[in-house]
């Protein structure tokens, strides 16, 4: 019966990496202290051969809380040489984007505002990513060499403002929610390996305490 259950979580803990895996073109981001009210979805996708990334941004949060900024932080220090087009009322930066206070200051290495700040703590909500609607981007830069399309879709920071039944509210969010690191896929599939390697010694040992009990019947 014990074998059974450490089997079946194991089994468990083991499919949870690997569905992790799977999606990881998929993540969901919710705001630092607004939670709910402000969230999105981003479908990303990497091209290691070109070093090219594209990204979808889907604004799920209800009212009428808008996006109005994207940003980037993919490395300590200030990291630059991107390139990138403007989408729909949201202007293109390689860096000069501020940093977000909220999240320890990460500093942002390139990403795309709206309105005329070109700082990702301010953009115009008339301009913003309304809820209910997508715009895909994308971006190239030879600093994306070597990394995973989930370390480049995890560095993701959307900023979000009119949050709320009455529009009063800003906030920032980024993906795992507030202040909560993202676990990696590898951290999964480790996690699981060991649970597996903990039933099957329980197992040996089980084996090994009948076997000394028949030896003495």
């Amino acid at each position: 019966m014990f074998r059974r259950i450490s089997l079946s979580i194991a089994a468990a803990i083991f499919t949870l990496a690997l569905s992790s895996v799977a999606r990881a073109d998929e993540i969901q981001i919710v705001g630092n202290s607004t939670g709910s009210l402000s969230t999105a979805t981003v479908n990303c996708v990497f091209n290691s051969a070109t070093n090219t990334f594209t990204f979808t941004v889907t604004n799920t949060s209800p009212f009428d809380a808008r996006i109005t900024g994207i940003g980037f932080d993919i490395g300590p220090g200030n990291i630059s040489g991107f390139s990138g087009g403007n989408v729909a009322g949201f202007t293109f930066s390689d860096g000069n984007l501020g940093n977000v206070p909220q999240f320890n200051s990460a500093n942002l290495d390139f990403g795309w505002t709206t309105g005329n700040s070109g700082n990702f703590n301010g953009g115009s909500p008339n301009n913003g990513l309304a809820p209910g609607n997508s715009l895909t981007f994308t971006v190239s830069g030879a600093a994306f060499a070597g990394m995973t399309e989930e370390q480049i879709c995890n560095a993701i920071f959307l900023r979000f403002q009119r949050v709320g039944a009455n529009g009063e509210g800003s906030d920032v969010g980024r993906p795992g929610g507030p202040n909560e690191p993202v676990p990696e896929p590898a951290t999964l599939l480790l996690l699981g390996t060991g649970v597996a390697g903990v039933a099957a010694r329980i197992r040996r040992r089980r084996n090994k305490a009948q076997g000394a009990e028949s030896d003495e019947v």
